[in-house]
């Protein structure tokens, strides 16, 4: 009889880790309307690559940095359109006066932790400007991104490098789609449970074109969970102000949206405030001191910048106005889903002040049953 007990105890906890390390889709957990690309990932959208450098070390050292690539070729000789929405400013995200200003991209997107900011960007001013033919440019806009993993990871000891910056960029593959903790996601808390990193896709139809939209999260940041509609947050009676264990919702969202849709930058800033409003329906308040912010970013070769001015002139094609209302929709719901993937498939993590559980999908599931989101 004891045997029999503790096998289904055995089978009951792995049960509830399998389920734990599945994305929404893979649960039948299906978000909005549009469908996804290939991969369900940003790297759907065609050249984008994504590398990860994951740290861990004992329980104080978990962080890491995860690069996004806008293509292949040296970004900064084509540069890409881009633009930034600030959610909420209490953050770090060097380089993004200049997107606003001149409303483009010259380096691949890097995330990280708080304190390792000036790392990664001195990593990637390096890596820029070993690139060929960039022998001679004397001014970089690196552009990174943070959040604070204070809580698993021991911040203070600034612990990546600029050998690990280097390592996500060059390992950085149109393949991946690694989520969780990964990278920059490695030392990450969303909703009370372990954040990390997260990214979905969505496909236009021919009819409007047949866009490609991705979006890329390093969720860090608190709130009332809602999955799919489901108050989960509520249900389990585990949310940001519930007690004392739970007052803190301050943390922060980074959010990276890549398209193939040729757009301005102004559109793509447009684009970008669209993606915020998925933070808001999977239930996050945007507190005091959480740093939330999205980069959108055009992959079209239609809207290039070149570095070397060759004309008076620049002629380009973009999508009109009245045609991006589909692209909007594209974006909150890959950003919504990303951030749910991120969750889904963290993993429990012992770290510098204590432990985070994953999302306990044990308690999870029969909320999304009951609330008509799983129908098995």
């Amino acid at each position: 009889m004891k045997s029999t007990c503790l096998l289904f105890l055995l089978l009951l906890l792995f049960t509830t880790e399998v389920f734990s390390q599945q994305r929404l889709r893979d649960l039948g957990i299906e978000i909005g309307v549009l469908p996804t690309g290939k991969f369900n990932a940003i790297t759907d959208v065609k050249g984008v690559k994504v590398g990860h450098t994951t740290l861990q070390k004992g329980d104080s050292v978990n962080t890491g940095v995860t690069a996004i690539l806008p293509h292949s070729g040296n970004i900064f000789q084509q540069k890409v359109p881009a633009a930034v929405f600030v959610g909420n400013g209490f953050g770090k995200l060097a380089g993004s006066t200049q997107i606003a200003e001149l409303g483009n991209l010259e380096t691949p997107v890097v995330l990280t932790n708080t304190l390792n900011v000036a790392t990664a960007m001195d990593a990637v001013i390096k890596y820029t400007l070993q690139q060929p033919e960039n022998e001679h440019v004397l001014s970089v806009n690196a552009v990174v991104g943070e959040t604070n993993d204070a809580y698993l990871n021991n911040i203070r000891g600034q612990h990546v490098t600029t050998k690990d910056v280097f390592s996500a960029i060059e390992s950085a593959s149109e393949n991946n789609t690694e989520e969780g903790n990964i990278g920059a996601g490695t030392g990450t808390v969303a909703f009370g449970y372990k954040g990390g990193i997260g990214t979905a896709s969505r496909k236009l139809p021919e009819a409007m074109d047949g866009f490609t939209l991705g979006v890329l999260v390093q969720s860090n940041f608190g709130g009332v969970l809602e999955i799919a509609g489901a108050p989960v947050g509520r249900e389990l009676q585990k949310f940001s102000f519930s007690d004392k264990l739970m007052n803190n919702a301050d943390g922060s969202c980074m959010i990276v949206v890549a398209t193939d849709a040729p757009l301005s930058s102004r559109n793509l800033e447009r684009l970008a405030k669209r993606a915020f409003l998925g933070i808001a329906k999977t239930g996050g308040i945007v507190s005091n001191g959480s740093g939330d912010y999205v980069i959108a970013f055009s992959t079209s070769e239609k809207v290039r910048v070149a570095y070397r001015v060759e004309s008076d002139l620049q002629k380009t094609e973009t999508v009109p106005n009245d045609l991006m209302s589909p692209l909007f929709m594209a974006a909150i719901e890959a950003t919504e889903e990303a951030i749910l993937n991120s969750l889904f498939m963290a993993k429990t993590t012992k770290g510098h002040k204590g432990e985070i559980k994953a999302l306990p999908m044990e308690k999870v599931l029969p909320v999304l049953r009951a609330f008509g989101v799983l129908k098995k």
